[in-house]
């Protein structure tokens, strides 16, 4: 899972390109490019990384990737057996600031835009309610012609800048401009993503980015801004608020699901980063 700069001329020198997909594994490696990306996710579940944020994501999911902040939606383990029926779509909007024209959202008139679109540099998720209200829109314009398109885009960006259902995901900066070391932080976040339910040691990690322990702790704490077992404890609660929201185990059987060994620590972990234990978090949904 390779962080790559895409080169994105190979389909389309437009401004803006709407893309419609229907396969799973989103993006197929942790990656970042120079256009600003609206993804809006109509059928499919799993875990997205967007800069230091980690945070499941479901049918409804809408959020905004400015330029250069790397990303990936990679969805659940079941998505990639072989006779799997599950089904993966969603719609990609992917423009470049000017898409309209030049210095457009520099007037005035746009000044809640182009807010909204400085403030993408950490990533926005837009709640439920705004994503419903704009779902027929965004599922619409991949069938409208390249103008309608333009027209719409813009619509559907001014609604999200006046709604107060947004929130930032990456706690930094974490914009990238080159793709040194990227192919080591790939194949880690993959390795995680993929054993996350597994006894996962420092070591095991550290091998597959060819680095000593140490060193790879700098590293890993460098790219993603967070620790390695903060980081795993992400990966495998947010999978675990999914499995209590979704399927009836008890909340034991979710713990070893995840790859935790004991419920205590699973307990500590879980309201450290949903806010609740799991028993409160399943009641509240």
């Amino acid at each position: 899972m390779k962080l790559v700069l895409k080169n994105t001329n190979n389909f389309s020198n437009s401004r803006l390109n709407v893309i419609a997909k229907e396969k799973p594994c989103l993006d197929s490696a942790w990656h970042y490019h120079p256009e600003y990306e609206l993804l809006y996710i109509s059928k499919s579940t799993g875990i997205r990384f967007v800069g230091d944020s980690v945070a499941h994501f479901k049918p409804g999911d809408l959020v905004l990737v400015g330029p250069n902040l790397p990303h990936l939606w990679r969805n659940d383990v079941s998505y990639y057996d072989t006779d799997s029926e599950r089904v993966v779509k969603t719609v990609v909007i992917k423009f470049y600031k000017n898409f309209i024209g030049d210095n457009t959202f520099d007037a005035p008139e746009f000044a809640e835009i182009n807010r909204m679109l400085s403030d993408a540099k950490y990533g926005i998720s837009f709640g439920r309610n705004i994503s419903n209200q704009l779902k027929e829109e965004l599922l619409s314009l991949t069938d409208i012609k390249h103008t309608e398109q333009l027209i719409k885009l813009l619509d559907i960006l001014y609604k999200l800048s006046i709604t107060n259902q947004r929130q930032l995901l990456s706690s930094s900066d974490m914009r990238q401009y080159t793709p040194k070391g990227a192919h080591r932080i790939d194949k880690v976040l993959r390795f995680i993503s993929d054993n996350y339910s597994k006894t996962i040691a420092l070591e095991d990690v550290s091998d597959i980015a060819c680095m000593t322990p140490n060193s790879f702790c700098r590293f890993f704490k460098k790219k993603t801004n967070k620790s390695f077992t903060g980081f795993l404890n992400e990966v495998r609660i947010r999978h675990a608020s999914r499995l209590l929201v979704q399927e009836n185990f008890p909340v034991n059987d979710v713990c070893f699901l995840v790859g935790y060994n004991s419920i205590t620590n699973f307990n500590k972990q879980f309201k450290k980063i949903m806010g609740s234990t799991p028993k409160q978090y399943r009641e509240a949904i």
